[in-house]
Formats: C-alpha cells, structure tokens, sequence
C-alpha cells in the first residue's frame, strides 16, 4: 500500500532537520524524515568538536549538541521520522521506497526533498600507487572509529589531503597520543579552512607540506610507510629525486567529499558535472519538478550552518510549490567565469531575490565579483580575500536583474 505524504525527505542530517523545521512552522503538516541510520543527525554524531553555530546560533557548539538543538525541535513539533529505513528509489512521480524493519513501504508525495549529504573520496579515486596493506582510512572513517567507538586506528600517522575532516583528525588523533608525522597536499594552497590550519596544525606543530602527493605505500599485512614526492605546481607532475620516506601505521586520506546522489539519477534528476550535485534553480528545484535538494547533496559546505540556512530556504520555496501546484520557470542561466568553479542556483527565473553561492578555483587577494548580465555589471562585491576552502554567498535581488539575459560570474584582483 503507498502511503500519501505532503513532503517526503530522504536524509535526516542538517539539512533534513532544517527543512522539515521550516516546512512546519509555514503550516506544512504532513512531512516524513527517512533516515537510514538509527539515529538522526546525520554526520554530526561524530563531529564532537566544537566551532559548529557561530552563524546560526551565535554560539559555539559541538556536533552532536547543534543536531541536538534540531532533533529535540523535530521531536517537540510531532514530524514524523523513520530510522533504520534505507530509500532504495526515488522516482519522477515522486514515489518513495524504503526498506525499514517493518518491510518495503511506498510513499507518493506532494514533494520530494533531497537531503543525502555526501561520502568520501576513496584511495581508488586517486590511484595512489603500492601495495593494498592495513592501516589505511578515509578520515571520516576514521574519525568514527574515535569518536563513537573508542577504537584507536593507529600511533604512527600520515595524513593525505588538507580537507577540514583530515585537518580536525590531526589533531584529534594527536590528542590521543598518536604522532602525526605530515599532512601532504597536492595543490600548492591548503583545502581546509584557515582556522583549521592553525587549530589543528599549527597549534600542534604538524607539517603540512603543499605540492606534494604520495607515490608509493610500503607493507604487507600493515602499512609500514609511505614515499612521498614534490609535485610541479602547474602540470602536478611528480619531480624525480624529491622523494622523501616517511614510517608509519597509518594513512589517513582526506582528498574531498562528493555528493551522494545515486537516488537523484534514479529520479532523473540533471547533475552538474562541476558540484557532481543537482542542477537547481533558486527554488532549490531539480530538473524534475516537485523534487528539491539542498545541503552536502547538492553542494559539500565549508559550514553545516550553510547547510541549515540553505534547507530553510529550500522549504519556503516547497511550501510555495505545494500550495499552488507550480514555481515559475527559470529561464535565466547562470554562467561561472573562468576562476569561479562553480554557482548554486544554475539557473534562475529572474522573478524572486535568491542567494548567489560559489567557490573559486584558486586563492584571490583583494579581489572583486561582478555579476554580469548582456555584458553589464549589475552586482559587484569586494572580497579582502577569497580561497576554494571557503564558499562565497552574495545575495541578488529580483529589482537588480533583468527579465532576461543570462548571468555570469567573473572574479578578478
């Protein structure tokens, strides 16, 4: 028997959370939470750090106390949630199928929200050379490992990747008496946020060595160490005779986060090769009409509170959706210029105010975005700096654009 549901949203992470939130303080009652884990929360189970917040709450808070804030929300407003229950198919008649513990369950509804988060790149990602030994971990893995199962993965460590994740598990695993020896990082800037370049790096005297990668992994049963190389800056090409060898037990990899949309495709939905997540408008609306995404399913965040304010945005444009049966088409498209690497929306219909986010491909210092449109700046911002580790946010209102021309996004110092 299919179940009939106003909004269904598969993921209850952040941004699932949020949304479910927003959509029943605008009069939405009808809204189901599947999540495939027990418990809801999403990642910040395991986040026991603190920095989680400051823009949303004014305050500090570690993971599980800002998805706590949330949780006891969601549970206060009566919404329904299922855990232990994985989607297994979204479909573009937006029918949803779970395995739960009480069998297969269908639900067709109003609308679908798509909140999955995203996964780790894996060392098959990047084709590291050597053997395939123990010892060797994504950094969210990792950091589950320590954090939920008081389970050490190591004492002698190399970290590969300056992501956030890899950056907090330095000094995590130092805190727990482990030796970080490096963080090797192929591009010749870091990954992470600056405040987790001096917290978790500086703080603790761990190396982070830019332009660099690994080139070989040593051991049999265990790691037993890893060859690491300078690489050029431009061509990435490893230069012959920088090899240093480095003994360790383990080697965490932290070499970016992709959005988990294996659900999406089965719907239909349009990726962006850029994002590897949906292609939206400013309603948050995928290619498939009634079905939305926002959060790491649609772009990996620097901060979860992005994450929440973009699910709450994503809702007021659901609510509207429900309630008239149709959002006005976007017929606008959103161009990235040569140093932007990507914008969220891809398209707009030039009838609402929306927020404008991206990232840029490299380090910008006092710098500039001009939003264009029919070869006209519209828009400009001056930035005292601008790095890929942090996304930018500009937010366009419906008077500062025309009914028609495309846009496009060009940063220049």
């Amino acid at each position: 028997m299919v179940e009939n549901k106003d909004v269904v949203i598969v993921g209850g992470g952040p941004a699932g959370l949020a949304a479910a939130l927003e959509l029943k303080h605008k009069g939405i009652e009808d809204i189901l939470i599947v999540e495939r884990e027990d418990k809801l929360g999403g990642i910040l189970k395991q986040c026991i750090h603190d920095g989680f917040g400051l823009t949303r709450f004014k305050e500090t808070l570690s993971g599980p106390e800002y998805a706590d804030r949330f949780i006891k929300k969601v549970k206060k407003e009566k919404i329904d949630y299922i855990t232990d229950a994985t989607v297994i198919d979204v479909n573009n008649e937006k029918i949803v199928t779970a395995a739960t513990r009480d069998g297969l369950k269908q639900y067709k509804a109003k609308a679908v929200v798509l909140t999955m988060g995203c996964r780790e790149r894996t060392r098959g990602a990047i084709s590291t050379p050597g053997t395939r030994p123990a010892g060797i971990y994504n950094a969210g893995v990792a950091q589950r490992y320590i954090n939920l199962t008081n389970t050490m993965v190591g004492k002698k460590v190399v970290i590969l990747g300056s992501g956030d994740i890899g950056l907090i598990m330095a000094r995590r695993l130092t805190l727990e008496g482990a030796k970080v020896e490096a963080v090797i990082e192929l591009s010749p800037y870091a990954n992470g946020l600056p405040r987790n370049i001096e917290q978790c790096l500086n703080d603790y005297n761990i190396p982070l060595y830019l332009s660099h990668t690994i080139t070989n992994i040593e051991g049999k049963s265990r790691l037993e160490a890893v060859v690491v190389s300078k690489v050029d800056e431009q061509t990435k090409k490893v230069i012959p005779g920088t090899e240093k060898r480095y003994e360790c037990d383990t080697l965490i990899l932290s070499i970016g986060l992709i959005p988990e949309n294996e659900l999406s495709l089965k719907a239909g939905v349009v990726l962006d090769p850029r994002t590897k997540g949906a292609v939206v408008d400013e309603n948050y609306q995928t290619s498939v009409e009634g079905i939305f995404a926002a959060g790491n399913v649609l772009q990996v965040h620097d901060l979860v509170d992005f994450v929440s304010l973009e699910a709450e945005r994503l809702a007021e444009h659901v609510c509207e959706y429900i309630n008239d049966g149709k959002l006005t088409e976007s017929s606008i498209n959103i161009e990235a210029g040569e140093n932007i690497n990507h914008t969220i929306p891809q398209k707009i219909s030039g009838t609402k105010d929306f927020v404008l986010s991206f990232r840029v491909r490299k380090p910008f210092k006092e710098c500039r975005v001009d939003i264009m449109q029919d070869g006209e700046v519209i828009k400009t911002k001056k930035y005292k700096k601008a790095i890929p580790a942090e996304m930018v946010q500009i937010k366009i209102l419906k008077d500062e654009i025309k009914q028609n021309g495309d846009l496009k996004v060009i940063i220049s110092e």
